[in-house]
């Protein structure tokens, strides 16, 4: 159990040294706040909640995953080398990836009840 305590203990200072260090980590943590936020002010169904809060983590997970391979390629060697570039951008691509088809999803799920809002007030 101790174990299991103190790997927990270490993911945490992982997120929170990325929160405080990572802008684009700050950036997709405010988005997802105001993801939540926005679930709840424009009463977006079970469903859809489920489906922002997995986007959410997924988004993330990525973004975590990110700067963790940009941070191991910086100890491998801090010098420019081709090889480092190409697996930077590749874990830089997947995240733009997601991040395109989660903004299309988030459009999908909000643009509708924004405009009942709008057409409403």
């Amino acid at each position: 159990m101790k174990r299991h305590a103190i790997s927990i203990k270490h993911a945490y200072d992982g997120i929170i040294w990325a929160l405080r260090t990572q802008p684009n980590y700050r950036i997709h943590f405010l988005l997802s706040l105001l993801a939540i936020v926005g679930g709840f002010l424009f009463q977006i169904s079970y469903t859809e909640f489920m489906i922002v809060i997995s986007l959410i983590g997924v988004g993330l997970t990525i973004e975590t995953l990110n700067t963790s391979i940009e941070k191991a390629s910086d100890a491998i060697d801090t010098k420019w080398r081709e090889d480092l570039k190409i697996t930077k951008d590749l874990a830089a691509g997947a995240m733009l990836f997601f991040a395109v088809a989660a903004t299309i999803v988030a459009i999908m799920i909000y643009v509708p009840k924004i405009l009942l809002f709008i057409h409403f007030v």
